[in-house]
């Protein structure tokens, strides 16, 4: 079960990217305790929901304090990476896809 702050982002998420994320894949978001976000980039139209029990081509794990930093524009995703505040699993690719979705995030 997924926590208010996670159900928000699932929320944001869905409504900001709308029917074409542009992965062309599956992005997992895994916020450990709090919850996970699974953006499905294959599904047309595109769906974000609860990532609990689900498998990804990538998983990127993070704090939701980083999240929410990377969301603002305060933090990059690459420097994230560096400064070892976010860890990726699977298709890197995909996780270079992810600047462009957080900025549709932003608004």
């Amino acid at each position: 079960m997924s926590s208010d702050q996670i159900n928000q982002i699932i929320t944001q998420m869905g409504t900001a990217i709308g029917a074409d994320s542009g992965l062309g894949g599956t992005l997992k978001f895994d916020f450990g305790e709090p919850g996970s976000v699974l953006i499905d980039g294959k599904s047309v139209p595109n769906k974000v929901t609860d990532g609990a029990g689900q498998n990804a081509d990538c998983t990127i794990s993070v704090s939701l304090e980083t999240f929410e930093k990377m969301v603002k524009g305060e933090l990059d995703g690459t420097s994230a990476f560096m400064q070892g505040k976010l860890r990726v699993a699977g298709d890197m690719g995909l996780a270079m896809k992810l600047g462009p979705i957080l900025q549709k995030a932003r608004g």
